[in-house]
């Protein structure tokens, strides 16, 4: 493996570049994807050092995890494979999404994303969400069943509530929480990531620029596909809309006057956090890739973060979610 352009963090045991690559928008989620960008922008990621790459089962139905495996399948000593388990979408109509912790379906799931990424093992395995019908004990006890067979390396969860993660990790080791963290979703700071500290496990923050809003790109629901994963989300609504983007011009003016671009502001940010923080913001983009990488090498002085954090002393207009019971469980 080269030199990491990187500096490596730790999530548990786990050593990774500081930034990962999200691959949801390998998947078309957020609009129509370009196989041939996608895969680019993975090997871009890769020459820079990043060695995370985080997907899930439900992406695409599978696709962004198909896709990430061809991607990687001759650089495979060179990258950390993530992806989830647990929400299961109606094959005729995604929107459609239930929660499944069930052992068996613990089980089959990770075959199933074996046989798509092409690997031998899932170097980091997440339980997406917690369910409500199934103990998270046995759900977990299943994970473990996994690492004990090889099949997964570390085991993560992603937005479980305080309780939820105490008792996953009395059964495993957790290796990392992947919660949404960003300058408007800040919801972790108060219990989730002073848990993590204690339990000495790495906090992965997905959305990490706003599902994009933060980059200053989306200034209109109308710059939204009619397939956009982000029409389902009430901060892009129109009545929220002006009020958030409020927000971003604040933040692209400080950007400005700091000589780098409002992406990489949000990540520095969340950078500065800790050394236990992992973002991974998505793109299918080479280029993209390229401006959130270099937000490594912006230091942020302890004024500059007050007056960036100052922007969102009153909240953003809408929710995160439509549904939020299905966070924080």
């Amino acid at each position: 493996m080269a030199d990491p352009l990187l500096p490596s963090r730790q999530l548990g045991d786990l050593p990774v570049g500081a930034v990962g690559l999200g691959c949801m928008s390998l998947a078309s989620m957020y609009g129509a994807a370009d196989e041939v960008s996608a895969t680019a922008a993975v090997h871009r990621a890769i020459e820079l050092g990043v060695t995370m790459f985080d997907t899930a089962d439900v992406y695409g139905a599978g696709t962004s995890e198909r896709l990430l495996g061809a991607a990687v399948r001759d650089r495979r000593d060179d990258v950390v494979i993530a992806t989830k388990f647990g929400i299961v979408a109606d094959p005729e109509d995604y929107s459609q999404r239930t929660i499944s912790g069930h052992p068996d379906h613990v089980h089959r799931a990770c075959d199933a994303s074996l046989d798509r990424l092409g690997v031998d093992h899932i170097d980091l395995y997440y339980q997406h969400r917690v369910a409500t019908d199934v103990p998270v004990e046995e759900t977990w006890g299943a994970m473990a069943e996994l690492v004990a067979a090889g099949k997964v390396r570390h085991l993560g969860i992603s937005e479980p509530s305080a309780e939820s993660l105490r008792r996953a990790a009395a059964v495993h080791p957790v290796a990392a929480v992947q919660n949404e963290w960003s300058l408007w979703s800040r919801e972790v700071e108060e219990e989730i990531l002073p848990l993590c500290r204690e339990l000495g496990a790495g906090l992965v923050a997905y959305s990490p620029l706003g599902r994009g809003f933060l980059t200053g790109t989306v200034t209109s629901t109308a710059d939204l596909g009619e397939t956009d994963f982000r029409r389902e989300l009430p901060r892009f609504d129109d009545d929220n809309l002006q009020h958030n983007l409020d927000l971003v011009t604040q933040v692209r003016a400080m950007a400005t006057d700091r000589g780098v671009t409002p992406a990489q502001l949000a990540l520095a940010w969340l950078l500065a956090q800790g050394d236990d923080v992992v973002p991974i913001p998505g793109t299918s983009k080479a280029t993209r890739v390229e401006e959130n990488v270099a937000a490594v090498a912006v230091e942020l002085t302890d004024d500059e973060l007050a007056a960036i954090q100052a922007v969102f002393a009153d909240g953003v207009a809408g929710a995160r979610y439509r549904d939020m019971s299905w966070v924080g469980r």
